[in-house]
């Protein structure tokens, strides 16, 4: 059992905050930045075959690093291993810049460097995003908690609209390998800021870590993702190769839990799921990810296509959305905070995210930019409510010393769900795709068929209106699929108990009183 081995007293956390938000908006501005310079990436390297890569290499160490950062922090001490994910993400970004310039090998093999080294950074950005929620665990009190998720709730959404921005600024302006580059400064000034600032508890432990637990889960996350990432795309459904990496996954999840009852310090404790409310919010953030995720990919595609918009617009016309995302974030944390109630969050979101949902299937070949946007602000409104509050239930329905485990345990699943949600409504937009009657427009996908942007632009009138008449059907037809696992939410979330938030962690100042010390271990009272 790992115990504090020393307190510090509470640090400046407005200023440690600061230096959190640069961390998160690194790990969230990334892959953003990246997918706009990609086009330039593949004219360069060429292998246009295997560009998806530079996105599924760094979406797949994020995801199998999660859990394994998290649980590390909660054996060695927070601060140690956030700062060192801060560096492998930092090495990552340099050596995704250098890819091709012939330091490593040339540019014959600029792709292959790329995709390894965005796998390197992709190990980095899952400790910066379950690190960040897992210290502020540390350092504030579950009630008032809710205020300063809402913020990070607010970088995220804002991440999610500069990134096509910033991506296409650097893109035009200046070199591809800049995407990468930008993220040394803020990096370097976020961990300065965090090494001289953040002062957390230090823990020892007994026990090693469990590496069978970590490579078995690993292996498990990894065919989880090819398979969601290949199916329908690369190989068929029922391929040898999709049936395998099935069978390797379930082999070694099961493996995987047979381990984690028998290990001292497992990397993801099974019976953290004993609490029902781990277990409902676990369910909701996957669904939440599956949706939301999933779903959201076609919306930039709409814009860009059956509404006329540029890349760099399509970004833009996202602001609605994120507007909603942000403003409701923030009031949420803020009524959390001063009431300390948080049940009834999960259930409005969800019941608001399928409404927006709803009304994002009746997007067709009419419907107006404002009208669209209204949907969206909808939409934005629903995540609001849902996106921080799930981290929040997550974290008080546990022990402070499994703080690490829960956090990576919500991230993970949101990330597994939004991978499964990826996968399931590309399948079905294609299938609607081929089914319409622009079918044979689309025979060949993106290689120089109707979904070419230059090439839907040269169109005739009436065969244009036909192909974006189909383009909006199956994206509406998308977001009707979406709204049945969006109803599952508030009915999944109608069962959470409504737990009381603790006043205070678990560990106190290192200055507190003995009387203090107690109150603070049993939750009594604020310290």
């Amino acid at each position: 059992m790992s115990q504090p081995a020393q307190v510090t007293a509470r640090p400046n956390v407005r200023v440690v905050l600061f230096g959190l938000m640069i961390a998160m908006m690194l790990a969230m501005l990334d892959n953003m930045i990246v997918s706009t310079a990609l086009p330039r990436i593949v004219f360069e390297f060429g292998g246009a075959d295997h560009f998806t890569w530079v996105v599924t290499a760094y979406v797949l160490g994020t995801t199998v690093s999660t859990p394994i950062w998290g649980k590390l922090g909660d054996l060695y001490g927070r601060k140690a291993v956030f700062l060192t994910s801060v560096v492998v993400f930092l090495v990552g970004s340099a050596l995704c810049g250098m890819s091709g310039s012939g330091v490593f090998g040339g540019v014959d093999t600029g792709m292959i460097e790329l995709i390894a080294f965005r796998a390197v950074q992709g190990l980095g950005a899952g400790g910066l995003m379950v690190g960040v929620m897992a210290i502020i665990g540390d350092l504030v009190p579950p009630r008032e908690r809710g205020r300063y998720q809402g913020m990070i709730a607010g970088i995220m959404a804002i991440a999610m609209v500069a990134g096509p921005l910033v991506g296409g600024f650097i893109t035009d302006n200046l070199s591809w390998r800049w995407a990468f580059y930008v993220n040394l400064p803020l990096g370097g000034a976020a961990l300065l800021v965090l090494a001289t600032t953040m002062h957390l508890p230090k823990y020892r432990t007994e026990h090693k870590i469990d590496w069978l637990g970590a490579a078995l889960l690993s292996v498990g996350i990894t065919a989880i993702v090819l398979v969601t990432t290949w199916g329908g795309n690369e190989y068929d459904w029922s391929s040898p190769q999709i049936l395998g990496l099935a069978a390797l996954a379930l082999v070694a999840l099961v493996a995987f839990g047979l381990v984690e009852r028998r290990a001292p310090e497992p990397i993801l404790p099974l019976g953290l799921f004993a609490n029902r409310n781990f277990a409902l919010i676990s369910a909701i953030g996957f669904l939440l990810g599956f949706a939301m995720f999933g779903a959201m990919n076609f919306l930039p595609l709409y814009q860009q296509t059956v509404q006329g918009a540029s890349a760099t617009n399509s970004g833009l016309l996202l602001l609605p959305l994120m507007f909603g995302m942000l403003v409701v974030s923030l009031v949420v944390g803020r009524a959390i905070t001063k009431t300390g109630r948080y049940r009834a969050f999960p259930i409005v979101g969800g019941v608001v995210m399928a409404t927006g949902m709803g009304l994002l299937t009746q997007l067709d070949l009419n419907t107006s930019k404002v009208v669209s946007s209204l949907y969206m602000v909808v939409l934005g409104v629903g995540m609001g409510f849902l996106m921080q509050t799930s981290m929040l239930i997550a974290q008080n329905s546990v022990e402070q010393k499994d703080l690490g485990a829960a956090s990576g345990a919500a991230t993970f699943f949101r990330s597994i769900g939004g991978s499964f949600g990826v996968s399931l409504f590309g399948a079905i937009f294609a299938n609607r795709l081929a089914d319409s009657a622009a079918g044979p427009a689309f025979a060949g996908g993106g290689e120089g068929g109707a979904m070419n942007l230059d090439k839907l632009k040269e169109l005739a009138g009436p065969v244009r209106e036909v192909v974006l008449g189909a383009l909006s059907d199956a994206i509406s037809h998308v977001f009707f699929w979406a709204v049945f696992f969006t109803v599952a939410v508030p009915v999944l979330a109608w069962f959470i108990k409504e737990v009381p938030l603790r006043t205070a962690n678990d560990v106190p100042p290192a200055d507190a009183t003995p009387e203090e010390q107690a109150e603070a271990a049993l939750g009594k009272a604020p310290v």
